[in-house]
């Protein structure tokens, strides 16, 4: 199994930020990610919407080999990880972005934190629920920026447009005093300097990438899973061709990709 890839999903671009701080923590692992362009933003659908399109491609990434498959997204980590470990955790490792940057968190002792993500991550509470368990003392607030996923996704980054918009969702007064932002969806760390800016440099901003690889890394290396083939092969996957997918993935991964539409809903 060393050999075999690992498998990451998410709804579109936002997980190439987490595949991307994987090869660099992991550069001799191959990496399969498959990007549900079809359906994004995940942010706005149901639990239960979100539940059935993670089956479906766990399903489709075990059938091509995954050793451990990684849930890239926040949106179907809060919805969908404990039904994915039910369904597939004696087959395989699962392993979500919440949990690795809770944990993280309960090591730095903040006083306020923020978590900025997507209506159905902020609904879902998870956050609050998860550092309210492991920093009692954390005051932690919540603000839903379902605008963003979309912005990104369309191109619309180092702009004006995407200026305004983040200057107005990060002006509510809740964020006010806050020492430390919880990225909260895997697009966000594409926007995570305008963020920055905007909180004059003054705040940490956390995104999961760098966190959940480092895990990785100690989950492979526990199970002996570590790649010794010398042989790597990224292929990427989306259920809908978008040209801005391919350019991010281009960005990423410098150069020529292995991309490929895979409708596998039927």
């Amino acid at each position: 199994m060393k050999g075999q890839p690992i498998g990451i999903f998410d709804s579109g671009v936002g997980g190439l930020t987490v595949a991307h701080a994987i090869k660099q923590i992991l550069p001799a692992e191959s990496l399969i990610y498959f990007g549900d362009t079809a359906h994004l933003p995940y942010g706005d659908k149901s639990e239960e919407s979100i539940r059935f399109y993670s089956g479906k491609i766990t399903e489709f990434l075990l059938g091509h080999n995954a050793k451990v498959v990684l849930i890239a997204c926040n949106s179907a980590s809060a919805s969908a990880f404990e039904f994915l470990k039910k369904e597939f955790g004696d087959k395989t490792i699962l392993l979500d972005v919440i949990d690795p940057v809770v944990d993280y968190i309960g090591t730095r002792h903040f006083s306020k934190i923020g978590v900025i993500g997507t209506k159905r991550t902020i609904s879902s509470g998870t956050y609050e629920l998860k550092v309210n368990a492991i920093s009692p003392g954390t005051s932690i607030v919540s603000l839903p920026t379902p605008l963003f996923v979309p912005m990104i996704e369309e191109g619309f980054i180092f702009d004006d447009i995407s200026n305004a918009i983040i200057r107005t969702y990060l002006s509510n007064d809740s964020l006010a005093g806050i020492q430390a932002l919880i990225l909260g969806c895997t697009h966000y760390p594409i926007i995570r300097n305008q963020i920055s800016k905007f909180f004059n440099f003054n705040i940490e901003v956390v995104d999961s990438g760098r966190i959940v690889s480092v895990i990785l890394r100690d989950i492979l290396e526990k199970n002996d899973l570590l790649n010794d083939s010398g042989i790597v092969k990224d292929q990427f996957f989306v259920s809908d061709y978008t040209y801005y997918f391919e350019k991010i993935a281009r960005t990423f991964f410098e150069g020529e990709i292995n991309l490929s539409k895979a409708d596998i809903w039927n």
